[in-house]
């Protein structure tokens, strides 16, 4: 199992990346989180994902280890490949997957492209369990930002603010201060918006 791969970077495209190792160059598909992190200079190590498959062999690169584990519990359900996986950490953050997994977010994971309700409620029933363990969070401290973070939206909504825009400001608000009030989520966000 090749685990990591440091070398001199050849190759950037916001879908893949060439690395050569002592003359010879491996090919690591990313995604559009790695790919922003990857600095331009001319040493790099990525975490990898092997998949071994009947026809080919392919490397997938990850800058953080979060993210490979992540995009290893992504695969791991029925129905979700490592290509599926990989659009899903291009749309979103790992960290927005994780916490929509946790507090059951089905829209955000629907959210991305590919993604049907079914394939959603698969994703948190197969994937809830293990996040909540792994990252060790506490459910009801999710589901109560969530809860906050839904009103705040829906207030925001109904006072004529684009819900896709609106969400941006308002995790913005939450990832700097995670226990703030509705009202004062409402407030910054008006602010932002």
């Amino acid at each position: 199992m090749i685990t990591q791969i440091k070398g001199r970077l050849v190759e950037k495209n916001p879908t893949d990346v060439v690395i050569d190792c002592n003359g010879v160059g491996y090919l690591l598909h990313v995604s559009l989180h790695t790919f922003s992190l990857i600095p331009d200079q001319e040493v790099l190590q990525l975490y990898t994902h092997l998949q071994v498959k009947e026809d080919s062999h392919t490397l997938f690169g990850f800058a953080e280890k979060s993210e490979r584990e992540i995009f290893r519990l992504l695969i791991s359900v029925s129905g979700i490949g490592a290509s599926t996986a990989r659009t899903m950490l291009s749309s979103l953050h790992p960290d927005q997957i994780k916490d929509a997994i946790a507090s059951n977010d089905v829209a955000t994971i629907q959210s991305i492209k590919g993604i049907g309700a079914k394939t959603a409620q698969r994703v948190i029933i197969d994937l809830k369990d293990k996040i909540l363990k792994v990252y060790n969070i506490d459910e009801l401290s999710v589901s109560q930002n969530n809860t906050n973070k839904d009103e705040a939206l829906s207030a925001l909504e109904t006072l004529g603010f684009n819900r896709k825009q609106s969400e941006k400001v308002v995790d913005k608000i939450l990832k700097v201060s995670p226990d703030e009030t509705v009202e004062n989520i409402i407030k910054q966000a008006l602010k932002n918006l």
